[in-house]
This record gives structure tokens, sequence and C-alpha cells, in this order.
């Protein structure tokens, strides 16, 4: 159990005193890059379907 203890001591001194957190500036900053990179990643994933759909509509019009 003390070294359940010893743990969550050295866990939250390190939190406290190691960990450099971010800003609120530079928080919201990355959160924009995220969601653009996120909306750019969609994008090209729906472009790429949309096209094998075309393909493969192609495909099968072409077995009928």
């Amino acid at each position: 159990m003390s070294k359940l203890g010893t743990y969550i001591s050295e866990t939250k001194n390190e939190l406290v005193n190691k960990v450099s957190w971010p800003t609120w500036p530079e928080l919201q900053s990355s959160a924009i890059v995220v969601l653009i990179s996120s909306i750019i990643i969609a994008l090209v994933v729906w472009g790429m379907d949309w096209i094998f759909k075309i393909l493969m509509e192609q495909a099968y019009d072409i077995i009928k």
C-alpha cells in the first residue's frame, strides 16, 4: 500500500513542478491546427471514396 502512496505523491509532484502546461493562446492555436487538419483529412477521404464509387459504378456498368 505504501508503494501506491509513493506513486501518487511522485505523480502529483511531477505534474505540479516538472510539467510545462501550455498557455491558453497556445492551446487555442493547437486546437485550430487540429481542427483544420481534421477537416482536410476528412475531405481527402471523402474525395477518395467518391472517386472509388464512380470507378466501381463504371466497372459494374461494363460487367452488365
